[in-house]
C-alpha cells in the first residue's frame, strides 16, 4: 500500500525545464528534486519564524544586534571552556 500521497501542480514551461535540468543533473527524479525542495522551503520558513521570534524578543528588551553577536559569542567561549575542562 502506497504511503505517500498524488499531488499535481501546474507549472510554467521555462519553470518545469529548469526543474527537470536540475533533477538530471543531479540524478533525481522530478519527485526526489520537489520533495527535497518542499523541505527546504519547510525548514527555511521554521527558521524566519525562529529568527523574528529572536529579533522581537531582543527588541523587548532593548538588546542591538550586536549586543546579540556578543551575548553568542561569549555563551560558544564558555561552552568550549567546559568542554576543555572535562
Amino acid at each position: 500500500m502506497r504511503t505517500s500521497k498524488l499531488v499535481t501542480i501546474s507549472l510554467l514551461p521555462e519553470l518545469l525545464e529548469e526543474v527537470e535540468r536540475l533533477a538530471k543533473e543531479e540524478k533525481r527524479t522530478r519527485s526526489e528534486f520537489f520533495r527535497e525542495a518542499i523541505r527546504r522551503y519547510i525548514e527555511d520558513k521554521k527558521w524566519e519564524r525562529i529568527y523574528r521570534y529572536g529579533r522581537l524578543k531582543a527588541q523587548e528588551q532593548g538588546l542591538t544586534e550586536a549586543d546579540v553577536e556578543q551575548l553568542v559569542d561569549e555563551s560558544r567561549a564558555e561552552q568550549r571552556n567546559a568542554k576543555g575542562s572535562d
